[in-house]
C-alpha cells in the first residue's frame, strides 16, 4: 500500500491548456510538467504534431499531481496516451479537507491558493489565457509563448500547494480519488449517444411544440389558463393568426381543485399554500403515478433548455461529470447539459448507433442495503437479501402475513416502502404522514414499527449523527469528510452515511468496469450506462454486473448489492417510464407539423421518431458470476 509521495521514483506536476468546444471531446494545445525531485521542465506544443506517447513514464512509481485531473487526463485519452497510473488531484483534496467549511474564494485553483495563502496569477489575466484556449487555433508564435507561460504558472502554483496541502492529505484514499478521476476522463472521453436528427428538429420546433404540448397536456388537469398581456397590433395579428401560440400559465386555484377531486393529500407552505416545489411535485408523483405527467410538463417549460444540451457532432453528449461537487462527494454535472438532467422523457433522445446497444444496470434498493451493512442490523440485512426489502419489513412487523405478495397486499407494502425511505432522509412522523396522505397518527405507528423492528440501524444512526454534532466532522468508509458546524441539520446528517458511501460505491464500480475495458458512457447517481456491439452486450452487462458486486461487497465489507439491467439495441432508444407518455405526446405534435421547412436537418424523418424501444429487462439472477 502506498502510504507517503516517498515511495514514489519520480513526482510530476502536471497541466495541458486545451480547446473544448461543446460536447466534443478536448484537443490539446499544450502541456507543461514539472517533476519535483530532478527539476526537469517539460513545455511541449501539441496542437499541431504531438508525439506518440507522453514524455515521461507513467508507470506506478510515478507520481502525477494535477488540479481537477480529469481534465487533464482527458487529454492523454484525446492524445492516445496511456493515462498515469498514480494520480495525486488537489482539487479532490482540497474538497475533502474542506466540504461544509466556508471557502471564501471557491474550490478552484486560485481558492485553494488563497486558502493557503499562496499567490497566484490574478484573476484577470488567468481569464484573459483561458479566453486564448477556448478560441481555438491557429495561433501565432508570440500566443503558443503566452499559452505555455501561463499553463507553467498553474504548474509553478501546484508545486507550492502540494507541500501546503500534503499534511493533511491521506494518501492511500487519495490515491483511490485519483483513480476515480481516471474513470471520469474515459467516461466523458465516451459521452452518450444520442439521437441528434431527432434533439434538431425538437430545437428547431420547440417554441411551436411547447405549447401545444401544454394544452395538450392539460386536457386530463384543466389547471391551465390562458395568460392575460398587452399586444401591439402585430402582435396581435399573430395571435389571430395561430392559436397554437396563446400563452397558458398554471393556476393554483384549479390545481386545488383538481386536487379534491382526485382525493390527493398535497403538501402546504407554512404560508397555508400548496407547495408547488419541484421536490413536492416529484415526491407527489411517486405516490401518485397521476401526477407524473403535470410534474413533468412543469419541469419542461421551467428548465429546459435544448440549446443547452452538450452533443458533439459525432452525435455524444459530453459535459463535466463535475465529481465530488456534492457534499456527499457525489457527481454533480450540469442539469442543462447532461441528458440525465433534464426532463426524464428527453432520456429518450438517447439511442445506439447502428451495430450497437447500451445497458443502464443499477443496484436495487441500494441506500436500504448500505444502512443494513454499515449498521449492523441482521434483521434489516435479512429484509435486503430476501428481494424485497419493503414487503420484508412489513412481515418483520407483523403488518401482513407470511405469505403475502407485492400483489395481494399492495397498498401495505407502499406504505412500508414510504416509510423506509423516510427514516433514510431523517423524516418525521407528521412529513411522513403528509406523504401518505395519512393522519399523523399513521406516520407515527410506521416509524415505531420501524424503530421496534431495526433496533441496530438506529442505535448506529443516532450514533453517527451524534459522533458528527460532538466532534464535527463525519466520515465514509475511505474517507470522504464532511465537516459539521453548530447548525447543522441532523436529517442531512442522518443521511450522510448512506449517500456518501453510496457515491464511493459508484466510484469504485466506474474505476472496475473501466479498467476492465468496459466502455462506461455515464454514471447516474446509483447506476452505469454501458454500451457495446449488440452482440456483445449479453457479456457487457455480465461484467459490468460483476464490478457494481465486486464494489459494493468492499465498501460493505462483505455484503453484496443486488443489480438489475436494462437494455436497449439498435435502433431502439432508451426510455424512463416516467417520461413515456410525455415523450409520446410531443413526438406525435411533432409529426403533426407541417413538413416544409420545419425540421433543421433535411435528413430527418418522422419515421424515426418512434422507434420501437426493445427494452429488455434482466434480472440478476440471470446474468453470470
Amino acid at each position: 500500500m502506498v502510504t507517503s509521495v516517498d515511495f514514489f521514483d519520480e513526482i510530476w506536476l502536471l497541466d495541458f491548456e486545451f480547446h473544448a468546444p461543446q460536447g466534443e471531446q478536448p484537443l490539446p494545445l499544450c502541456l507543461v510538467a514539472r517533476e519535483i525531485h530532478s527539476g526537469r521542465l517539460v513545455r511541449q506544443w501539441l496542437e499541431l504534431d504531438s508525439p506518440s506517447a507522453a514524455p515521461f513514464a507513467v508507470g506506478e512509481r510515478s507520481l502525477f499531481v494535477a488540479y481537477f485531473a480529469s481534465a487533464e487526463l482527458g487529454c492523454f485519452l484525446s492524445l492516445g496516451w496511456p493515462v498515469p497510473v498514480r494520480i495525486l488531484d488537489l482539487y479532490v483534496e482540497f474538497r475533502c479537507l474542506t466540504n461544509g467549511l466556508s471557502v471564501p474564494c471557491g474550490n478552484g485553483l486560485l481558492g485553494a491558493l488563497a486558502y493557503y495563502g499562496i499567490n497566484s496569477l490574478g484573476t484577470a489575466e488567468k481569464t484573459q489565457m483561458r479566453e486564448l484556449a477556448i478560441r481555438g487555433g491557429p495561433y501565432n508564435a508570440a500566443e503558443r509563448l503566452a499559452l505555455l507561460d501561463y499553463c507553467q504558472t498553474d504548474v509553478d502554483a501546484l508545486a507550492k500547494l502540494l507541500p501546503a496541502m500534503l499534511p493533511a492529505i491521506d494518501m492511500p484514499r487519495a490515491l483511490l480519488r485519483g483513480r476515480y478521476m481516471a474513470a471520469v476522463a474515459q467516461m466523458e472521453h465516451n459521452g452518450v449517444p444520442i439521437d441528434l436528427e431527432t434533439l434538431n428538429a425538437l430545437r428547431g420546433n420547440w417554441e411551436r411544440i411547447k405549447h401545444r404540448l401544454t394544452a395538450d397536456v392539460d386536457q386530463d388537469y384543466g389547471v391551465y389558463v390562458p395568460t392575460q398581456r398587452r399586444t401591439t397590433k402585430t402582435d396581435q395579428d399573430i395571435v389571430q393568426q395561430s392559436a397554437d401560440f396563446h400563452q397558458l400559465s398554471f393556476n393554483m386555484a384549479r390545481f386545488a381543485g383538481w386536487l379534491t377531486e382526485q382525493d390527493i393529500p398535497w403538501p402546504h407552505l407554512d404560508s397555508g399554500n400548496l407547495d408547488l416545489s419541484d421536490d413536492a411535485f416529484r415526491q407527489m408523483a411517486r405516490q401518485h403515478p397521476v401526477v407524473a405527467p403535470l410534474r413533468e410538463l412543469r419541469h419542461t417549460l421551467s428548465q429546459l433548455r435544448l440549446n443547452d444540451l452538450a452533443v458533439g457532432n459525432d452525435r455524444r453528449n459530453r459535459c463535466l461529470l463535475s465529481p465530488f461537487r456534492a457534499r456527499t462527494s457525489r457527481n454533480q454535472p450540469s442539469n442543462s447539459k447532461f441528458i440525465f438532467g433534464p426532463s426524464c422523457w428527453l432520456r429518450s433522445l438517447i439511442q445506439p448507433a447502428a451495430g450497437r446497444a447500451v445497458a443502464y444496470i443499477d443496484w436495487e434498493q441500494q441506500e436500504f442495503g448500505i444502512a443494513a451493512a454499515l449498521s449492523g442490523d441482521g434483521r434489516m440485512q435479512e429484509a435486503y437479501l430476501s428481494g424485497d426489502p419493503y414487503l420484508a419489513f412489513a412481515k418483520q412487523a407483523g403488518a401482513v402475513p407470511a405469505d403475502a405478495t407485492k400483489l395481494t397486499h399492495p397498498q401495505q407494502r407502499g406504505q412500508f416502502k414510504v416509510c423506509s425511505l423516510a427514516v433514510q432522509y431523517g423524516m418525521g412522523p407528521c412529513s411522513l404522514s403528509e406523504s401518505l396522505g395519512e393522519p399523523e397518527v399513521r406516520g407515527r405507528e410506521l416509524l415505531r414499527l420501524h424503530r421496534q423492528t431495526y433496533p441496530a440501524f438506529w442505535k448506529w444512526s443516532e450514533a453517527a449523527v451524534s459522533h458528527a454534532m460532538l466532534r464535527g466532522w463525519l466520515q465514509t468508509v475511505f474517507g470522504w469528510q464532511i465537516r459539521v458546524g453548530p447548525n447543522a441539520n441532523p436529517r442531512s446528517l442522518a443521511n450522510f452515511p448512506m449517500q456518501a458511501n453510496g457515491a464511493e460505491m459508484l466510484r469504485l464500480a466506474c474505476c472496475l468496469a473501466t479498467e476492465r475495458g468496459i466502455q462506461v458512457c455515464a454514471p447516474v447517481h446509483d447506476a452505469l450506462l454501458v454500451e457495446s456491439a449488440i452482440e456483445e452486450i449479453d457479456a457487457t452487462i455480465s461484467e459490468t454486473q460483476q464490478a457494481m458486486r465486486d464494489a459494493s461487497e468492499i465498501v460493505l465489507d462483505g455484503f453484496q448489492l443486488r443489480t438489475d439491467a436494462e437494455i436497449v439495441r439498435h435502433p431502439g432508444r432508451y426510455q424512463d417510464k416516467r417520461g413515456e407518455r410525455l415523450w409520446d405526446t410531443v413526438m406525435r405534435l411533432l409529426g403533426e407539423l407541417p413538413s416544409a421547412g420545419v425540421f433543421a436537418d433535411e435528413s430527418f424523418r418522422i419515421d424515426q421518431l418512434q422507434s420501437p424501444s426493445q427494452r429488455i429487462v434482466v434480472s440478476p439472477t440471470s446474468q453470470s458470476s
